[in-house]
This record gives C-alpha cells, sequence and structure tokens, in this order.
C-alpha cells in the first residue's frame, strides 16, 4: 500500500454550494459582531484566545452536523478536515467553546434575527404559511426534586426527621462502631445539605402558577424546567417549540418553554414571531 504526503490548503476545502460555505460567508460578509467586541478585546484582562466569528463559525456547523457537545466540536477541530478549515486550523479547548456559548446568550441570540434579515432579503421567506411544532427536551436535573411548595416543605420534613432518627441512634447505642459512626454521619450530613437546600430554594422563589392559577410543581434544581409526560415516560424538561416558513421551511423562531402544555407556549411563541418578522 502507497502512502503519499499531500499538502491541504484550508481556504479550498469550502466549497461553494455547501451549507459550511454558505456559513462562512455570512459569518464573515453580513453579520454584525460589533456586540462581541467588548468579550473579545478587553483590555483589563486581554483579548480572548479565538475570535468571535471562528467560534461561531465552528458551533453553529457543529450543531448542524448533530455536534452538540462542546467535547465533539472541540475534537472535530482536531481531526476534521471541514472544521480545521473553518476554524483556520486553530484548536480551541472544550473549555473555551463551552463557555463562549454559557456567556454569550445575549449576543448570539440577535444572530438569528439578523440570519432571518438575510434569508428575506434573498427571498427565502414567503411569508404565507407558518408551520408550529414542538417536541420535549429532557433537562440536566432530576425530576425528584420536582414538587408545589406544600410538597417540597413536606420532603423538607422528611429529611429533617430522617436526620433526627440517626442522632436518636447515636445517642441510643454507645457500642456502634468507627465505621458505622463515619458512615451514619455521612449520610446525617448528607440529608441536613438536602433539607437545607429546599429550605433556601422556598425562601428565595415564588411558587409556579398554572393556567387556571393553581399551584404546580417547580424543581429546585433548574426552577424554570417543568415535569412532563412523554412517549417514553416523564421526565424534567422543557418543550421545544419552532415555527417555520412553508417556502423553504426557514425556523423563523424557537425557544424552549418550562410549561407543560403546548397550548400554553402557543400564544407567546406566535408573539414572539410578530416580534422578529415585523
Amino acid at each position: 500500500m502507497m502512502s503519499k504526503f499531500i499538502p491541504i490548503d484550508f481556504t479550498q476545502q469550502i466549497i461553494p454550494g455547501t451549507f459550511e460555505y454558505a456559513l462562512s460567508h455570512i459569518v464573515d460578509k453580513h453579520l454584525d459582531l460589533s456586540t462581541f467586541d467588548k468579550w473579545y478585546s478587553n483590555d483589563k484582562n486581554g483579548a480572548a484566545a479565538y475570535p468571535p466569528s471562528v467560534m461561531l463559525k465552528i458551533i453553529l456547523f457543529g450543531y448542524s452536523r448533530g455536534l452538540v457537545s462542546s467535547r465533539r466540536i472541540a475534537n472535530a477541530c482536531e481531526t476534521n478536515i471541514t472544521f480545521m478549515s473553518l476554524s483556520g486550523d486553530v484548536q480551541p479547548h472544550y473549555t473555551s467553546i463551552a463557555s463562549f456559548v454559557a456567556k454569550m446568550k445575549d449576543q448570539i441570540e440577535p444572530l438569528f434575527t439578523q440570519v432571518l434579515m438575510i434569508c428575506d432579503r434573498e427571498g427565502l421567506i414567503g411569508r404565507n404559511m407558518f408551520a408550529i411544532d414542538g417536541c420535549k427536551i429532557r433537562s440536566n436535573a432530576s425530576k425528584e426534586w420536582s414538587g408545589t411548595f406544600d410538597e417540597l416543605e413536606r420532603k423538607q420534613a422528611k429529611l429533617r426527621r430522617a436526620s433526627q432518627r440517626i442522632l436518636a441512634r447515636h445517642q441510643a447505642q454507645d457500642s456502634l462502631s468507627e465505621d458505622e459512626i463515619t458512615h451514619d454521619l455521612k449520610q446525617q450530613a448528607k440529608l441536613d445539605k438536602s433539607a437545607d437546600k429546599i429550605k433556601e430554594f422556598l425562601a428565595t422563589n415564588e411558587e409556579k402558577l398554572g393556567s387556571q392559577r393553581k399551584p404546580v410543581k417547580s424543581n429546585i434544581t433548574d426552577p424554570d424546567s417543568a415535569k412532563m409526560t412523554t412517549s417514553k415516560g416523564t421526565i424534567q424538561g422543557y418543550n421545544g417549540i419552532a415555527i417555520n416558513d412553508d417556502k423553504h421551511q426557514i425556523i423563523l423562531q424557537a425557544q424552549t418553554w418550562g410549561s407543560v402544555g403546548e397550548q400554553q407556549t402557543l400564544k407567546p411563541a406566535i408573539e414572539d414571531l410578530k416580534k422578529t418578522t415585523d
């Protein structure tokens, strides 16, 4: 088997007519990235390691290929020729990618409107008929930490009672071994920590009310999420709602909502669409 060394010109790897070419062209030529200037050029802390244009290209291209993990996108920048070409052959660490997504939320969202304006200018949006659809998205939070405020208060009291029973066991049995004492103390600390977590949440948050003004379950780990039923069982998560135009199936509005019924999200989704397209 013969091996061959081939010189690669990264500028020749992004072929016109492909999604990656359109993405690169729009980011470089049409998007206003001035909102990123403060983050990228910071006299106090120094400049960021990678230009926002590069980060946007690799993140958006990664999402288009189903790579939603920062680690997988970082790995692709080291192994995939298209990612290398989009990034200019730099390899951001996955923590840099995750930090960019987490901290730049307010700067990234307006780019969605800019892209829609470009699509509209190119005649890609018909504005005749819109389709609305949704899907349930799992949250990174346990549904076991969900409940109405009344339910959470009862859970807190239950945890306190369990902690007190461990303490009473120590007081009643002096013959416990060191291992048993250590194990029990760890369990008691865990129970007290969980109870304190609930207490803090109840003290710093307002109870969520449903469409009929009745209390609904809140999650102390992710208060914006909701407990909802899917075809695969009950999850703690969000309703992802998207509205697309019929001409070229371009998504005009997309949002996640921490409410159980999709009917509850219809009105605010349409109102957000009007703001975007007006």
